[in-house]
Protein backbone atom coordinates (compact mmCIF):
# COMPACT_ATOMS: atom_id res chain seq x y z
CA UNK A 1 0.00 0.00 0.00
CA UNK A 2 1.01 3.77 -0.41
CA UNK A 3 3.08 4.82 2.39
CA UNK A 4 1.45 7.70 4.46
CA UNK A 5 3.26 10.42 6.09
CA UNK A 6 2.43 10.78 9.49
CA UNK A 7 0.68 13.86 10.55
CA UNK A 8 -1.76 14.04 13.78
CA UNK A 9 -4.43 12.26 13.50
CA UNK A 10 -7.45 13.91 12.63
CA UNK A 11 -10.91 13.70 14.88
CA UNK A 12 -12.88 11.72 12.18
CA UNK A 13 -10.22 9.13 11.79
CA UNK A 14 -9.73 9.13 15.90
CA UNK A 15 -13.87 8.89 16.55
CA UNK A 16 -13.63 5.73 13.77
CA UNK A 17 -10.45 4.07 15.88
CA UNK A 18 -12.30 4.84 19.18
CA UNK A 19 -15.50 2.67 17.74
CA UNK A 20 -13.73 -0.02 16.49
CA UNK A 21 -12.83 -0.63 19.86
CA UNK A 22 -15.49 -3.52 20.29
CA UNK A 23 -14.99 -5.00 17.21
CA UNK A 24 -11.08 -5.26 18.69
CA UNK A 25 -12.30 -6.68 21.80
CA UNK A 26 -13.95 -9.59 20.01
CA UNK A 27 -12.23 -10.39 17.12
CA UNK A 28 -8.50 -8.71 17.70
CA UNK A 29 -6.79 -12.43 17.73
CA UNK A 30 -9.09 -13.84 14.54
CA UNK A 31 -7.55 -10.81 13.07
CA UNK A 32 -3.43 -10.90 14.05
CA UNK A 33 -3.49 -14.48 13.63
CA UNK A 34 -4.74 -13.73 10.20
CA UNK A 35 -2.41 -10.98 9.76
CA UNK A 36 0.59 -13.66 10.65
CA UNK A 37 -0.69 -15.81 8.45
CA UNK A 38 -0.20 -13.90 5.77
CA UNK A 39 3.25 -12.18 6.76
CA UNK A 40 5.07 -15.59 7.58
CA UNK A 41 3.80 -16.87 4.08
CA UNK A 42 6.65 -14.13 2.54
CA UNK A 43 10.21 -15.74 2.98
CA UNK A 44 11.87 -12.56 3.76
CA UNK A 45 9.56 -11.65 6.14
CA UNK A 46 9.38 -15.16 7.50
CA UNK A 47 12.55 -15.31 9.08
CA UNK A 48 12.46 -11.93 10.71
CA UNK A 49 10.40 -13.98 13.25
CA UNK A 50 10.58 -16.06 16.38
CA UNK A 51 8.43 -19.24 14.69
CA UNK A 52 8.11 -20.70 18.14
CA UNK A 53 5.83 -17.58 19.10
CA UNK A 54 3.57 -18.43 15.94
CA UNK A 55 2.54 -22.29 17.23
CA UNK A 56 1.69 -21.45 20.26
CA UNK A 57 0.12 -18.33 19.80
CA UNK A 58 2.17 -15.95 22.11
CA UNK A 59 2.86 -13.91 19.09
CA UNK A 60 -0.78 -12.72 18.12
CA UNK A 61 -2.04 -12.47 21.68
CA UNK A 62 0.14 -9.70 22.21
CA UNK A 63 0.05 -8.20 19.63
CA UNK A 64 -3.79 -8.62 19.93
CA UNK A 65 -3.73 -6.42 23.17
CA UNK A 66 -0.90 -4.14 21.68
CA UNK A 67 -3.64 -3.07 18.73
CA UNK A 68 -6.49 -2.76 21.06
CA UNK A 69 -4.20 -0.79 23.29
CA UNK A 70 -3.63 1.63 20.83
CA UNK A 71 -7.17 1.95 19.10
CA UNK A 72 -8.34 2.94 23.54
CA UNK A 73 -5.19 5.11 23.73
CA UNK A 74 -6.00 6.67 20.32
CA UNK A 75 -6.58 10.17 21.53
CA UNK A 76 -3.77 10.16 23.82
CA UNK A 77 -0.69 8.37 22.22
CA UNK A 78 1.39 9.44 25.05
CA UNK A 79 0.05 6.67 27.05
CA UNK A 80 1.92 4.63 24.59
CA UNK A 81 5.10 5.96 24.90
CA UNK A 82 6.69 3.54 26.80
CA UNK A 83 5.81 0.57 24.74
CA UNK A 84 6.52 2.19 21.44
CA UNK A 85 10.53 2.55 22.98
CA UNK A 86 10.14 -0.76 23.92
CA UNK A 87 8.97 -2.22 20.16
CA UNK A 88 11.72 0.60 18.87
CA UNK A 89 14.57 -1.28 20.50
CA UNK A 90 13.52 -4.79 20.13
CA UNK A 91 13.02 -3.72 16.83
CA UNK A 92 16.39 -2.61 16.37
CA UNK A 93 17.85 -5.10 18.41
CA UNK A 94 16.25 -7.61 15.33
CA UNK A 95 17.75 -4.99 12.50
CA UNK A 96 14.21 -4.17 11.76
CA UNK A 97 13.95 -1.67 8.61
CA UNK A 98 11.84 1.07 7.27
CA UNK A 99 10.87 -1.10 3.94
CA UNK A 100 9.82 -4.01 6.50
CA UNK A 101 7.03 -1.96 7.48
CA UNK A 102 4.54 -1.92 4.20
CA UNK A 103 4.41 -5.55 4.53
CA UNK A 104 3.11 -5.35 7.83
CA UNK A 105 0.39 -2.70 6.62
CA UNK A 106 -0.61 -4.64 4.06
CA UNK A 107 -0.86 -7.62 6.15
CA UNK A 108 -2.58 -6.27 9.01
CA UNK A 109 -5.18 -4.39 6.75
CA UNK A 110 -5.75 -6.86 4.72
CA UNK A 111 -6.69 -9.65 7.94
CA UNK A 112 -8.89 -6.77 9.17
CA UNK A 113 -11.18 -6.56 5.82
CA UNK A 114 -11.11 -10.31 5.58
CA UNK A 115 -12.17 -11.13 9.50
CA UNK A 116 -15.05 -8.47 9.52
CA UNK A 117 -15.95 -8.56 6.17
CA UNK A 118 -18.47 -6.47 5.02
CA UNK A 119 -18.51 -4.66 8.31
CA UNK A 120 -15.02 -3.45 7.49
CA UNK A 121 -16.42 0.14 5.14
CA UNK A 122 -14.00 2.05 2.95
CA UNK A 123 -14.13 4.60 5.80
CA UNK A 124 -12.64 2.17 8.71
CA UNK A 125 -9.90 0.71 6.23
CA UNK A 126 -8.67 4.23 5.52
CA UNK A 127 -8.64 5.08 9.17
CA UNK A 128 -6.61 1.88 9.98
CA UNK A 129 -4.45 2.65 7.26
CA UNK A 130 -4.06 6.21 8.67
CA UNK A 131 -3.41 5.04 12.20
CA UNK A 132 -0.98 2.29 11.05
CA UNK A 133 1.19 4.44 9.45
CA UNK A 134 0.87 7.03 12.18
CA UNK A 135 2.36 4.84 14.42
CA UNK A 136 4.85 3.22 12.26
CA UNK A 137 6.43 6.90 11.32
CA UNK A 138 7.06 7.00 14.52
CA UNK A 139 9.01 4.00 15.04
CA UNK A 140 10.80 4.18 12.48
CA UNK A 141 11.63 7.96 13.25
CA UNK A 142 12.70 6.43 17.22
CA UNK A 143 14.57 3.17 15.38
CA UNK A 144 16.63 5.43 13.50
CA UNK A 145 18.08 7.68 16.33
CA UNK A 146 18.84 4.65 17.93
CA UNK A 147 20.91 3.17 14.86
CA UNK A 148 22.65 6.51 14.39
CA UNK A 149 23.24 6.31 18.31
CA UNK A 150 24.86 3.17 18.18
CA UNK A 151 27.07 4.22 14.76
CA UNK A 152 28.17 6.80 16.37
CA UNK A 153 29.15 5.40 19.92
CA UNK A 154 32.83 3.99 20.71
CA UNK A 155 33.26 0.84 19.24
CA UNK A 156 29.66 0.39 17.94
CA UNK A 157 28.58 -0.53 14.88
CA UNK A 158 24.93 -1.15 12.86
CA UNK A 159 23.26 -3.81 10.93
CA UNK A 160 25.37 -7.70 11.69
CA UNK A 161 29.05 -7.66 12.96
CA UNK A 162 30.62 -11.19 12.91
CA UNK A 163 31.69 -12.36 16.20
CA UNK A 164 33.37 -15.40 17.27
CA UNK A 165 33.00 -17.48 20.70
CA UNK A 166 35.71 -17.21 23.21
CA UNK A 167 34.47 -19.33 25.71
CA UNK A 168 31.18 -22.00 26.55
CA UNK A 169 30.72 -22.36 29.98
CA UNK A 170 28.24 -24.88 31.21
CA UNK A 171 26.22 -22.77 34.38
CA UNK A 172 23.43 -25.75 34.93
CA UNK A 173 21.74 -28.39 33.53
CA UNK A 174 19.90 -26.29 31.36
CA UNK A 175 22.05 -23.09 30.76
CA UNK A 176 24.97 -22.36 28.74
CA UNK A 177 26.67 -19.03 28.38
CA UNK A 178 28.66 -17.93 25.43
CA UNK A 179 31.37 -15.32 25.68
CA UNK A 180 31.61 -13.42 22.17
CA UNK A 181 34.52 -11.01 21.04
CA UNK A 182 34.24 -9.51 17.58
CA UNK A 183 36.17 -11.01 14.94
CA UNK A 184 37.81 -7.64 13.67
CA UNK A 185 39.46 -7.32 17.30
CA UNK A 186 38.33 -3.99 17.77
CA UNK A 187 36.85 -2.71 20.61
CA UNK A 188 33.14 -3.13 21.71
CA UNK A 189 30.13 -0.96 22.20
CA UNK A 190 29.43 -0.78 25.97
CA UNK A 191 26.21 -2.05 26.77
CA UNK A 192 23.65 -0.87 29.59
CA UNK A 193 23.12 -3.61 32.50
CA UNK A 194 20.06 -5.20 31.52
CA UNK A 195 20.42 -4.75 27.35
CA UNK A 196 20.39 -7.53 24.75
CA UNK A 197 22.02 -8.64 22.09
CA UNK A 198 20.26 -9.68 18.48
CA UNK A 199 22.04 -12.53 16.46
CA UNK A 200 21.10 -13.61 12.77
CA UNK A 201 21.66 -17.50 12.69
CA UNK A 202 21.82 -19.91 9.78
CA UNK A 203 20.75 -23.65 12.12
CA UNK A 204 21.24 -25.87 9.54
CA UNK A 205 18.75 -27.97 8.68
CA UNK A 206 16.46 -25.33 9.79
CA UNK A 207 17.55 -22.01 7.66
CA UNK A 208 18.07 -18.59 9.47
CA UNK A 209 16.46 -17.61 12.12
CA UNK A 210 16.84 -14.27 14.86
CA UNK A 211 16.51 -14.06 18.25
CA UNK A 212 17.20 -11.85 20.94
CA UNK A 213 19.37 -13.07 24.46
CA UNK A 214 19.97 -10.86 27.45
CA UNK A 215 23.74 -9.82 27.93
CA UNK A 216 24.42 -11.67 31.07
CA UNK A 217 28.22 -10.24 31.61
CA UNK A 218 28.93 -6.86 33.00
CA UNK A 219 29.33 -4.04 30.63
CA UNK A 220 33.15 -3.81 29.05
CA UNK A 221 34.73 -2.93 26.24
CA UNK A 222 36.10 -6.08 24.52
CA UNK A 223 33.10 -8.89 24.89
CA UNK A 224 29.96 -9.92 25.48
CA UNK A 225 28.21 -13.14 27.19
CA UNK A 226 24.63 -14.56 26.81
CA UNK A 227 23.06 -16.91 28.53
CA UNK A 228 20.68 -19.58 27.02
CA UNK A 229 18.45 -22.09 28.71
CA UNK A 230 18.12 -25.35 26.58
CA UNK A 231 14.01 -25.58 25.39
CA UNK A 232 12.45 -28.81 24.77
CA UNK A 233 11.54 -28.97 21.49
CA UNK A 234 14.07 -25.33 20.56
CA UNK A 235 15.38 -25.79 17.23
CA UNK A 236 17.57 -22.78 18.41
CA UNK A 237 18.20 -23.10 22.04
CA UNK A 238 19.23 -26.76 21.43
CA UNK A 239 21.39 -25.83 18.03
CA UNK A 240 23.30 -23.47 19.99
CA UNK A 241 23.85 -25.78 23.45
CA UNK A 242 24.49 -28.91 21.17
CA UNK A 243 26.87 -26.94 18.12
CA UNK A 244 27.80 -24.11 18.45
CA UNK A 245 31.79 -24.09 20.27
CA UNK A 246 34.95 -21.86 20.89
CA UNK A 247 35.42 -20.38 17.91
CA UNK A 248 32.05 -20.38 16.17
CA UNK A 249 31.39 -17.26 14.02
CA UNK A 250 27.92 -15.69 14.78
CA UNK A 251 26.17 -12.43 13.39
CA UNK A 252 25.79 -10.11 15.93
CA UNK A 253 23.51 -6.37 16.20
CA UNK A 254 24.86 -3.90 18.82
CA UNK A 255 23.08 -3.74 22.23
CA UNK A 256 19.34 -2.85 22.63
CA UNK A 257 16.42 -2.60 24.62
CA UNK A 258 15.35 -0.52 27.59
CA UNK A 259 15.09 -2.76 30.37
CA UNK A 260 18.41 -0.96 31.59
CA UNK A 261 19.66 -0.24 35.61
CA UNK A 262 18.91 2.63 36.82
CA UNK A 263 21.27 5.13 37.96
CA UNK A 264 23.26 3.66 40.60
CA UNK A 265 22.70 4.88 44.23
CA UNK A 266 21.92 4.05 47.66
CA UNK A 267 18.59 3.62 46.99
CA UNK A 268 17.76 -0.84 47.62
CA UNK A 269 17.16 -2.60 45.02
CA UNK A 270 15.14 -6.05 44.36
CA UNK A 271 16.06 -8.40 41.72
CA UNK A 272 12.93 -10.87 41.63
CA UNK A 273 13.48 -14.03 38.89
CA UNK A 274 12.36 -17.11 37.77
CA UNK A 275 14.01 -19.55 35.90
CA UNK A 276 16.17 -18.23 32.86
CA UNK A 277 14.73 -14.57 33.90
CA UNK A 278 18.16 -14.02 35.93
CA UNK A 279 20.42 -13.62 33.18
CA UNK A 280 19.94 -9.62 32.85
CA UNK A 281 20.39 -9.07 36.74
CA UNK A 282 23.78 -11.01 36.41
CA UNK A 283 25.02 -7.95 34.41
CA UNK A 284 23.60 -5.59 36.61
CA UNK A 285 24.45 -7.19 39.73
CA UNK A 286 27.78 -6.23 37.63
CA UNK A 287 27.52 -2.73 38.09
CA UNK A 288 25.65 -2.81 41.75
CA UNK A 289 27.36 -5.54 43.29
CA UNK A 290 31.06 -2.63 43.13
CA UNK A 291 28.94 -0.01 44.75
CA UNK A 292 27.06 0.32 48.35
CA UNK A 293 23.92 -0.47 46.94
CA UNK A 294 21.53 -2.64 49.46
CA UNK A 295 20.62 -5.59 47.44
CA UNK A 296 17.88 -8.14 47.60
CA UNK A 297 18.21 -11.37 45.33
CA UNK A 298 14.87 -13.24 45.28
CA UNK A 299 15.14 -16.60 42.85
CA UNK A 300 13.04 -19.18 41.68
CA UNK A 301 14.61 -22.02 39.92
CA UNK A 302 13.16 -25.94 39.33
CA UNK A 303 16.33 -27.44 41.53
CA UNK A 304 20.10 -27.15 42.37
CA UNK A 305 20.30 -29.06 38.64
CA UNK A 306 18.50 -25.86 37.19
CA UNK A 307 20.29 -23.31 38.86
CA UNK A 308 22.43 -20.99 37.04
CA UNK A 309 25.15 -18.75 38.76
CA UNK A 310 24.48 -20.03 42.16
CA UNK A 311 27.86 -19.59 42.71
CA UNK A 312 28.69 -15.94 42.19
CA UNK A 313 25.48 -15.25 43.81
CA UNK A 314 26.71 -16.95 46.87
CA UNK A 315 29.88 -15.77 46.44
CA UNK A 316 28.49 -12.04 46.73
CA UNK A 317 26.30 -13.17 49.76
CA UNK A 318 28.80 -14.81 51.87
CA UNK A 319 31.01 -11.20 51.05
CA UNK A 320 27.56 -9.49 52.38
CA UNK A 321 27.25 -7.76 49.34
CA UNK A 322 23.41 -9.62 49.09
CA UNK A 323 20.81 -11.17 50.95
CA UNK A 324 19.26 -13.37 48.37
CA UNK A 325 16.34 -16.05 48.74
CA UNK A 326 16.34 -18.98 46.39
CA UNK A 327 13.08 -20.84 45.88
CA UNK A 328 13.10 -24.41 44.75
CA UNK A 329 10.01 -25.05 42.78
CA UNK A 330 10.48 -28.92 42.09
CA UNK A 331 13.06 -30.41 44.51
CA UNK A 332 14.24 -28.74 47.77
CA UNK A 333 18.17 -28.89 48.09
CA UNK A 334 19.53 -31.83 49.96
CA UNK A 335 23.38 -31.90 51.51
CA UNK A 336 23.71 -28.17 50.54
CA UNK A 337 25.79 -26.10 53.23
CA UNK A 338 24.33 -22.99 54.39
CA UNK A 339 25.72 -19.83 52.68
CA UNK A 340 25.50 -16.76 55.06
CA UNK A 341 22.77 -14.00 54.23
CA UNK A 342 21.02 -17.21 51.49
CA UNK A 343 17.62 -18.21 52.75
CA UNK A 344 16.33 -21.16 50.52
CA UNK A 345 12.74 -22.29 50.38
CA UNK A 346 10.76 -24.97 48.84
CA UNK A 347 7.98 -24.10 46.29
CA UNK A 348 7.00 -21.31 44.40
CA UNK A 349 7.48 -17.22 45.23
CA UNK A 350 3.76 -16.93 45.97
CA UNK A 351 2.14 -13.44 45.77
CA UNK A 352 0.89 -13.57 49.32
CA UNK A 353 4.93 -14.19 50.76
CA UNK A 354 6.09 -11.40 48.56
CA UNK A 355 3.50 -9.04 49.74
CA UNK A 356 5.60 -9.76 53.01
CA UNK A 357 8.58 -8.91 51.96
CA UNK A 358 7.86 -5.48 50.35
CA UNK A 359 10.51 -2.84 50.74
CA UNK A 360 8.70 0.71 50.10
CA UNK A 361 11.79 2.19 49.48
CA UNK A 362 13.09 -0.12 46.87
CA UNK A 363 13.47 -0.37 43.09
CA UNK A 364 11.76 -3.98 41.51
CA UNK A 365 13.53 -5.32 38.68
CA UNK A 366 11.11 -8.25 37.19
CA UNK A 367 12.25 -10.85 34.75
CA UNK A 368 10.27 -14.34 34.07
CA UNK A 369 7.78 -16.27 32.53
CA UNK A 370 4.72 -14.19 31.58
CA UNK A 371 2.22 -15.55 34.32
CA UNK A 372 5.25 -15.14 36.73
CA UNK A 373 6.03 -11.62 35.71
CA UNK A 374 1.50 -10.46 36.40
CA UNK A 375 1.48 -12.46 39.50
CA UNK A 376 4.74 -10.49 40.70
CA UNK A 377 4.00 -7.49 39.18
CA UNK A 378 0.43 -7.50 40.23
CA UNK A 379 1.49 -8.30 44.39
CA UNK A 380 3.68 -5.55 44.11
CA UNK A 381 1.07 -3.04 43.16
CA UNK A 382 -1.46 -3.94 45.52
CA UNK A 383 1.49 -3.61 48.49
CA UNK A 384 1.30 -0.18 47.60
CA UNK A 385 4.80 -0.10 45.25
CA UNK A 386 4.16 2.74 43.37
CA UNK A 387 4.82 2.02 39.51
CA UNK A 388 7.84 4.10 38.64
CA UNK A 389 9.62 1.66 41.44
CA UNK A 390 8.29 -1.16 39.33
CA UNK A 391 10.61 -2.04 36.33
CA UNK A 392 9.74 -5.69 34.13
CA UNK A 393 10.91 -7.34 30.73
CA UNK A 394 9.52 -10.07 28.74
CA UNK A 395 11.26 -12.62 26.90
CA UNK A 396 8.77 -13.64 24.96
CA UNK A 397 6.69 -11.21 22.40
CA UNK A 398 4.18 -10.04 24.87
CA UNK A 399 5.31 -6.23 26.70
CA UNK A 400 3.37 -5.10 29.26
CA UNK A 401 0.02 -4.22 27.43
CA UNK A 402 -0.98 -7.20 29.41
CA UNK A 403 -0.49 -5.44 32.14
CA UNK A 404 -1.51 -2.45 31.74
CA UNK A 405 -4.51 -0.88 34.59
Amino acid sequence: MEHIVASPLDDRTRGIIRACVPALEAHGLAITTEMYRRLLANPAIRDLFNLSHQQNGEQPRALALAVLAYARNIDNPGAMAGAVERIAEKHVGLNILPEHYPYVADALLGAIAQVLGDAATPDIMDAWGRAYWFLADILIGREEQIYVAHAAAPGGWTGWRPFSVRRRTVESGTVTSFELVPTDGRPVMRHAAGQSLGFRLDVPGHGPARRNYSISSAPGADAYRISVRRIDGGVVSSWLHDSVREGTVLQVSAPAGDFTLGHPDTAPVVFLSAGVGLTPFMSMLGVVAAGKTPIRYIHATRSTETEAFGIPVRDLAAKGRLDADIFYTRQAPQGVPPTPNVTTHAGRITPEWLSGQVDPAATYYVCGPDGFMRDMVTALRAAGVPDGQIRYAFFGPADDTALMG
